[in-house]
Formats: C-alpha cells, sequence, structure tokens
C-alpha cells in the first residue's frame, strides 16, 4: 500500500505542528485551555496546574498528553510543583486507559527537541501512550503507517467519565 487516506493531518501539516520557541503567542497548549472542554478541544481533565489533553495525532489508540498551563519549552524549568503534578497526572492516566480501555501496557515520557522526536517543542508536555499486545501489525511494521481503529470523539466519550469521577 503506497498511500493511506487521512484527511484530518491536513491540518497538521499545513499550519505545522509549533511556534516559535518561548513564545506563547500561537502556542496550541497555551490556546486549547481557553476553550470549553468537550471532543472539540479533547481536554479530558484539568488540575490547577496542568491538563490531560487527547493527541490529535495519536500513536495509537487513547495516546493522552499531559500539559503544564505554564508556557515553558525546557524540561529543567519545570517548578517542583509543575513537575510533580504531572507526574500525578500521567499516573491517573495510565489508570483510566487501564480501566477504560484495558490497555495492556504504557510508553509514558518526554520527547525533549525535534532530535528526540518533538513535534511541539515550544511547550513542554508528557505521553502517555496505551499499547497491547500485537498492536504493531503488518500496516506499521511493513506499510509504516498507523491504524487508530475508534474516531477520537468516541475515545473522549469512553474516557472522559473516568477522569470525571476519582476512579
Amino acid at each position: 500500500m503506497e498511500r493511506l487516506w487521512a484527511p484530518w493531518r491536513r491540518d497538521f501539516v499545513v499550519k505545522g505542528a509549533s511556534a516559535g520557541e518561548g513564545d506563547s503567542a500561537g502556542c496550541i497548549f497555551c490556546a486549547l485551555p481557553g476553550a470549553a472542554d468537550g471532543p472539540g478541544n479533547l481536554i479530558l481533565h484539568r488540575t490547577p496546574g496542568a491538563y490531560v489533553i487527547m493527541n490529535k495525532y495519536p500513536y495509537s489508540n487513547g495516546h493522552l498528553m499531559v500539559v503544564p498551563f505554564r508556557h515553558t519549552p525546557d524540561f529543567t524549568s519545570l517548578l517542583p510543583g509543575e513537575a510533580s503534578e504531572m507526574i500525578l497526572l500521567a499516573q491517573r492516566c495510565v489508570a483510566v486507559l487501564r480501566q477504560r480501555m484495558n490497555a495492556h501496557g504504557f510508553n509514558v515520557g518526554f520527547n525533549l527537541g525535534k532530535a528526540a522526536g518533538a513535534g511541539i517543542e515550544e511547550h513542554v508536555h508528557l505521553h502517555v501512550v496505551p499499547r497491547w499486545e500485537g498492536d504493531h501489525n503488518m500496516m506499521t511494521v511493513l506499510g509504516g503507517v498507523r491504524v487508530i481503529p475508534e474516531d477520537l470523539s468516541r475515545t473522549y466519550e469512553t474516557l472522559r467519565p473516568a477522569f470525571d469521577s476519582r476512579g
């Protein structure tokens, strides 16, 4: 297969993934919290210092990101409270994805800088990627494409209630 139709990627390609480093004007992670939560902005949960958002261009179904509200491109500039809150939210994400999506495992981490694979390097964020046994099928391995079996809005509706409750 040489082509996989993915029209939802057009905005990412045309608009680009990032604004200038250190510039919160135009930063998607600074702009999104201004909108009401819901499937339109994909924010699942907020705490005083950070929020959980679904990745619009996921590596796998349920790919979440934990983002501090404060704009900073530098991981080492996170304040201790921000870093702690992000880790606690990542733990919550793992628990919710385990409960709601029956994930078998997880990749959790930061992509710091373009060389490390950061798509949006001007605002630090933590990825929580659920994994399942055998999720590297022939499309991923041979075709070099990801297959996301569920629409983002449906995944949002699956995960949101678990963030609304404490379980």
